[in-house]
């Protein structure tokens, strides 16, 4: 056993082409020189060498595991007698060169991308192979979309050919490797066909098959996204759709889960099919707000939070006629969702709660229905009893607090709580520039339109008047700054002798 076997053995470290051992030779050979030992004994690896090379690949072992998502698994044999194990990898050391052309794996077996020999080898329209895996994500994730090697156009949506030649002289050539380590590749599944997904969709019909269609093509969208975009091009999201609403009609509950969870992962909104199906139907609303009310769904906390993740894609898509529609008693279950606690259920229902609540309140009347149903007051306790925990929560809560505060009823309501100012006033300069945006625009309103007396005193007393100060010196956006000036204006001549804020905030800002 060399040093590289130890690596594999105890590390799970797989080489994958010739110059690891190269490199690991003249690492070594580096390390031994550095010693400045007697020349004579040039030709032997020092145990220092090892004790060296054993502590800088230990330190580091661990930080690579989390960089590349995989379990650490550090494993160290005969604790109990080191210097055995030290021995055998120096009495290793003379057949490394040897190992090196026992085990070079041919140029082509290897993936351009990763250079690990590849599982899957698929060709592109540019005529060079890659591992599937590897040209997938390239094309999924790069901003210029070209062929990694040869640099030329590579559109996202090309066919990627199988080379089922290639895969299979990769799996004979692990075969007969086997004794040095190489495990064989398995062979790849087979990619997901649209005729497959819209036989699985057929089967949506029948009494008997439904379910079990429904966990395959759960399964299926949870694999990759190749599945997903082909189970979008051949309908799903609208198969689920009228699965739900079917469900509805029913007052059935199977089968809910997956067909949430199926038009989530699928969902295209650039698909016009499905803007036509879900823009205008209030019948579909109904029935993910009567999933959110329902009490007999098994897993409850998840399907619900899948419908109401589903419910913020159909109101991004929705038309003014349908928000407009939107009855009390939908904006009465969003709210519910932010009461009792269930922040720390689920963030994600709570995200998807806010950001529907936002989507609206450019409707006047949808902001009258929202404040009518007391959700200043529960925004203000939500923040307060998340304590921080969600950067995006607090930016939410700020944005939907601003738009209700430009209606009186709401800033009467935000004002009826007892730390609803203080509560803006901390967040302030400590959680973002969209934090901060909103956080003003709640003080501007409130400072033009319901500035009595009382409040202005308590702007005063919890620190308002002298954060709002404090943004106007800090490094912020010019357009905070303006807003902030803004504010002080209006009252300056209220706040300028309170003792309160200290002289030299209100004498620093430009007038």
């Amino acid at each position: 056993m060399d040093l590289l076997d130890w690596l594999v053995l105890f590390f799970r470290f797989r080489e994958t082409t010739s110059r690891t051992r190269e490199n690991l030779v003249l690492y070594l050979a580096n390390s031994r020189m550095r010693l400045q030992s007697p020349l004579a004994a040039v030709d032997s690896l020092d145990s220092g060498v090892l004790h060296r090379f054993r502590q800088k690949l230990l330190k580091n072992y661990t930080s690579w595991c989390s960089y590349l998502g995989k379990k650490s698994q550090v494993r160290l044999p005969n604790r109990h007698n080191p210097n055995r194990h030290r021995n055998e990898l120096l009495s290793s050391h003379s057949k490394l060169a040897q190992m090196d052309e026992n085990i070079e794996v041919p140029q082509y077996f290897l993936c351009p991308i990763s250079l690990q020999i590849m599982k899957d080898p698929v060709t592109t329209v540019t005529g060079i192979t890659y591992d599937r895996e590897n040209i997938e994500h390239w094309l999924l994730t790069a901003e210029d979309v070209t062929c990694p090697a040869t640099n030329q156009p590579l559109p996202r949506d090309s066919d990627l050919t199988p080379n089922h030649m290639l895969r299979r002289l990769i799996q004979a050539w692990c075969v007969v490797n086997a004794k040095n380590g190489i495990d064989r590749i398995p062979t790849p599944k087979t990619p997901l066909h649209k005729s497959t997904v819209v036989n699985l969709i057929r089967k949506l019909k029948n009494p008997v098959m439904y379910i079990d269609s429904l966990k395959k093509m759960d399964e299926l969208a949870n694999e990759n996204e190749k599945n997903r975009k082909c189970m979008a091009e051949a309908g799903s999201a609208r198969a689920m759709v009228l699965f739900v609403l079917k469900c509805f009609k029913e007052g059935k509950t199977t089968g809910l889960e997956e067909a949430l969870r199926i038009l989530h992962l699928t969902w295209n909104p650039s698909i016009i099919e499905n803007q036509q199906l879900v823009q205008d139907n209030l019948d579909l609303v109904e029935s993910l707000t009567w999933i959110l009310k329902s009490t007999k769904i098994e897993n409850n906390v998840v399907t619900k939070t899948q419908a109401l993740i589903v419910l913020k894609k159909v109101i991004e898509v929705a038309t003014p006629s349908l928000l407009n529609r939107l009855n009390p008693d939908f904006v009465k279950e969003m709210v519910n969702i932010l009461q009792c606690n269930k922040l720390k259920t689920s963030q994600p229902a709570v995200k998807s709660t806010l950001q529907i609540l936002i989507q609206m309140c450019p409707l006047g009347t949808n902001r009258m229905k929202i404040v009518e149903v007391g959700a200043v007051f529960e925004l203000v306790e939500t923040e307060l009893d998340q304590n921080l925990e969600s950067k995006k929560i607090t930016e939410l809560i700020f944005t939907l607090l601003a738009h209700l505060c430009s209606c009186a009823d709401g800033r009467a309501q935000f004002l009826k709580h007892p730390a609803g100012i203080a509560m803006v006033t901390k967040r302030l300069l400590r959680i973002s520039h969209a934090t901060d945006d909103g956080g003003l625009h709640i003080f501007a309103l409130i400072s033009r339109f319901s500035a009595t007396n009382e409040v202005l005193v308590e702007m005063l007393r919890v620190g308002g008047v002298s954060k709002i100060c404090m943004l106007i010196q800090a490094d912020c956006a010019d357009d905070l700054k303006k807003k902030a000036r803004e504010i002080l204006r209006l009252h300056s001549n209220v706040w300028r002798n309170s003792p309160c804020i200290q002289v030299y905030l209100l004498t620093r800002y430009a007038r």
